[in-house]
């Protein structure tokens, strides 16, 4: 597979697209057929790629909360921790959240092993049709001349927590659902702390059924050849109402917090539960849902498992808003109420125009 360069005058954005989907390989393709220069598609426009020059040992630390505290007597320390990082940071790292690290790490190793099959392994699942269950892609749906990202993906979506087994392929398929039943479990004990941080019953979240279903995200971000021209996934915010996040040693994610791209160095052990955009509003901007990006590197492959929490089927079919026990006279509802998949379709037509379809709520 070759794509046009990042040189010369003439620049098809249409056929380059084309040519990359075409061959059904990602953009491990790309690094297999030994390309040394970024081809055109992957370059990102010079102000989306700016970092904050800040010296890393004056940068902010992304709050850690140990939740052994639940076991220990200490749940109402856990749930004011949980309260505020959601409220500061958006984003906070979990350690001792009970799944073992012996599936994360086979997790991670099942992710890898799915995405260096061979490219002819992997090209029946590739696609960029959101209604399949699982699909293997990089860049699905760009829009007209967004930069593609350095990137593949395996996504597997389960509504209700329920997926045919059949269709995960077989290189992955014990340590997804191992992974994922842990997930569930973790998801749960998140539901109830979360409700208690924003003055709720601790049963509220799980009874509203605003994170049943799961995507879950398998990324593998190969060495690039010219990572300060790309980014491995640019800036954006989670249309999600919450979103666990395990990587492996290399780094690379971001986070906006202060006005500054703040690093989160990968801790052995940990995830990263940050909060979405559908979080943020019906806890009506308590919560807060920040932009985050993975930026490109010259070492790899970088592996990580994202967890997106969505809504059960049922709970999709009726309109979200903010939650009526939060509202007073001193705090008048700041959005108006929506439908999940038409939040999730105004996100994707935006494309790179938009980096939170939040605003476009706001009453």
């Amino acid at each position: 597979m070759v794509l046009s360069s990042n040189g010369g005058d003439a620049y098809d954005w249409a056929k380059a697209v084309k040519e990359f989907d075409e061959a059904k390989s990602g953009v491990k393709g790309l690094v297999d057929a030994g390309v040394t220069e970024l081809p055109r598609l992957f370059v990102h426009p010079a102000e989306h790629l700016r970092s904050n020059p800040t010296d890393p040992a004056l940068q902010p630390e992304l709050p850690t909360i140990d939740f052994a505290g639940l076991r220990q007597g200490r749940r109402r320390e856990v749930v004011e921790a949980v309260r505020r990082a959601s409220e500061e940071w958006g984003f906070f790292r979990i350690v001792n959240h009970g799944v073992p690290r012996q599936t994360m790490d086979a997790m991670l190793e099942a992710v890898r092993r799915f995405h260096e099959q061979p490219a002819e392994e992997k090209a029946p699942l590739y696609s960029d049709d959101s209604r399949r269950r699982v699909r293997f892609n990089s860049n699905s749906a760009l829009r007209e001349n967004d930069a593609a990202s350095w990137r593949d993906i395996l996504t597997c979506v389960f509504n209700d927590d329920e997926i045919d087994h059949e269709l995960i392929p077989e290189a992955c398929r014990v340590e997804v659902l191992e992974y994922v039943e842990r997930m569930i479990e973790l998801r749960e004990t998140m539901a109830e702390v979360m409700s208690e941080a924003l003055g709720l019953p601790k049963g509220y979240l799980s009874e509203i059924e605003c994170m049943k279903s799961e995507a879950m995200a398998c990324l593998y971000y190969p060495v690039c050849p010219e990572p300060q021209k790309t980014l491995g996934t640019p800036k954006h915010s989670d249309t999600t109402f919450l979103t666990l996040l395990m990587q492996d040693a290399i780094g690379g994610l971001q986070i906006l917090h202060g006005g500054q791209w703040v690093n989160v160095p990968p801790v052995p052990g940990a995830l990263i539960a940050n909060i979405g955009d559908l979080m943020q509003i019906i806890s009506n901007d308590k919560f807060i849902s920040v932009e985050h990006r993975v930026v490109a590197q010259p070492v790899g492959p970088r592996i990580s498992v994202a967890c997106f929490f969505t809504p059960s089927m049922n709970a999709a079919a009726k309109p979200f808003g903010p939650i009526k026990e939060l509202l007073s006279d001193e705090n008048l509802a700041v959005y108006r109420k929506f439908m999940f998949r038409d939040y999730c379709q105004y996100y994707k037509i935006k494309g790179q125009d938009v980096s939170s379809a939040l605003p476009h709520y706001k009453i």
